[in-house]
């Protein structure tokens, strides 16, 4: 928080989803209160640092996590991509909150890889498997961002300044 003001023309946030996230609400039950008793602080205070990266200064933004409460505490993301389309196999619903910048083009679309139950409940594969590692490991997994979206990122948004001039300069020609 002490860089935020730091004369930067683009960040990409990715703020710790644990108290963010839809998957997370089930440990707001009564009956996690005494396992969990300081959790409805940390979704507050998870909100107000969620809030503090996206009214910066900064002229360009991205805030990434998955689906989750912000939707309905502030406002609904600009766009939500999956991993899919950038080249991996996996599911993995990611929203993206905007600020001038544009929405991500898909790279590399590829046929994402689920289980499905005998219930027909289906699942993405990575995501059910990442259940039989230990906890530590599942949490880092599961918090990864993937290296087709991070590349997407760079390569679309590196740019924008040239781009737009460009695109300005192109305009007036015609």
């Amino acid at each position: 928080m002490n860089h935020l003001d730091e004369g930067w023309d683009l960040a990409i946030f990715h703020p710790e989803c644990t108290y963010l996230t839809v998957t997370g609400n089930k440990w707001f039950k009564p009956e996690f209160k005494d396992r969990f008793p300081d959790r409805q602080k940390q979704r507050v205070d998870a909100i107000e640092f969620f809030l503090k990266l996206a009214t910066s200064n900064i002229p360009r933004i991205c805030i990434e996590n998955p689906v989750g409460i912000m939707s309905t505490t502030w406002r609904k993301p600009d766009q939500i991509i999956q991993p899919y389309e950038f080249g991996h196999i996996e599911a993995k619903k990611t929203c993206l909150w905007l600020k001038n910048l544009p929405k991500l083009k898909p790279t590399k679309i590829v046929e994402p890889e689920y289980v499905t139950f005998k219930s027909g409940k289906r699942m993405a594969k990575w995501y059910c498997d990442a259940v039989k590692l230990p906890k530590e490991e599942r949490t880092l997994l599961r918090a990864t961002t993937f290296q087709g979206i991070a590349d997407a990122m760079a390569e679309q948004w590196s740019n924008l300044e040239q781009l737009v001039t460009l695109d300005y300069v192109m305009e007036n020609q015609s």
